[in-house]
């Protein structure tokens, strides 16, 4: 859709609605979660699918497992990012300014999703208010539905709707109220990929660099995992991708140069395995 927008029209009120991104990710090993996603969304003719979180450190592909189960459910998938400044309004139904000076309500990602049946994720849901939370805290019960105050119109959720929230691990986060934390189950734990797999998403995503520059970045990869610090796939990516640029933009570079330059720039931090044996 270009100029033509879906709408869904309430008790006389328009509220537009949004087209859902195009995204194409590869999932590369890591099945348990996926099944696990798969098995909170599946139908048992009872009840409707449940709301699980997904949790993990930044970067372990918390995003592409929700993308990837939309894609085998071939449902459309919807994203609202949550952020500290996420009001009940950005959730729902927010108003703007149409070209002819009139009030035109749109809908969110999520109540978009809602509507059309199809999939929405919360990203990094735990950076929401409780304020925010408290809005769609009916969505995530029995009455599947959110009232949007700028509206005015209850929305009701499509029986074929399904949602999921990501939560990061990591300092600049909040506590989700425990009402909400309650209805988001059940919850399923993302740890980083093995070293196989991690060169498979390394070597699928990047046609550049070689497969030797590929096996090094795993190997700070698996040593950072090792450690416990929080190197993630895409600090891997950018790692390499940058690397890859640095040895062909700049002759006087070698492959161990370019490798510890590209480190530093992409983690700000220089460590001391990338002096050990990992790159001779």
């Amino acid at each position: 859709m270009t100029e033509a927008f879906e709408k869904l029209k309430l008790k006389g009120v328009e509220i537009h609605l949004l087209d859902p991104p195009e995204i194409d990710v590869e999932w590369v090993g890591m099945k348990e979660p996926l099944t696990q996603l798969l098995a909170a969304w599946s139908d048992d003719g009872i009840d409707p699918p449940m709301q699980p979180r997904i949790l993990g450190k930044p970067g372990v592909g918390k995003t592409s497992l929700a993308i990837t189960a939309a894609k085998t459910l071939r449902q459309e998938l919807y994203i609202f990012q949550c952020t500290v400044d996420t009001k009940p309004d950005d959730l729902l139904v927010s108003p703007v300014i149409a070209d002819n000076g009139k009030i035109r309500y749109v809908a969110s990602p999520l109540v978009t999703a809602m509507v059309k049946g199809g999939i929405c994720l919360l990203d990094e849901g735990n950076r929401m208010s409780e304020k925010s939370w408290a809005s769609v805290a009916p969505l995530l019960d029995m009455r599947r539905a959110v009232y949007s105050i700028v509206a005015g119109v209850e929305i009701k959720a499509n029986p074929e709707f399904k949602i999921c929230v990501t939560m990061n691990e990591d300092a600049s986060t909040f506590e989700v109220p425990e009402y909400i934390h309650s209805r988001l189950q059940p919850a399923i734990y993302m740890d980083f990929p093995t070293r196989e797999e991690e060169f498979r998403i390394l070597r699928g995503s990047l046609d550049g660099p070689s497969d030797e520059l590929i096996n090094h970045v795993v190997e700070m990869l698996q040593e950072s995992h090792a450690r416990d610090d929080d190197l993630s796939v895409r600090d891997g990516l950018n790692i390499a991708r940058y690397a890859h640029r640095l040895l062909n933009f700049d002759g006087r570079l070698d492959e161990r140069r370019a490798l510890n330059q590209s480190f530093l720039q992409v983690t700000g931090e220089k460590r001391a395995s990338l002096d050990g044996p990992t790159l001779v």
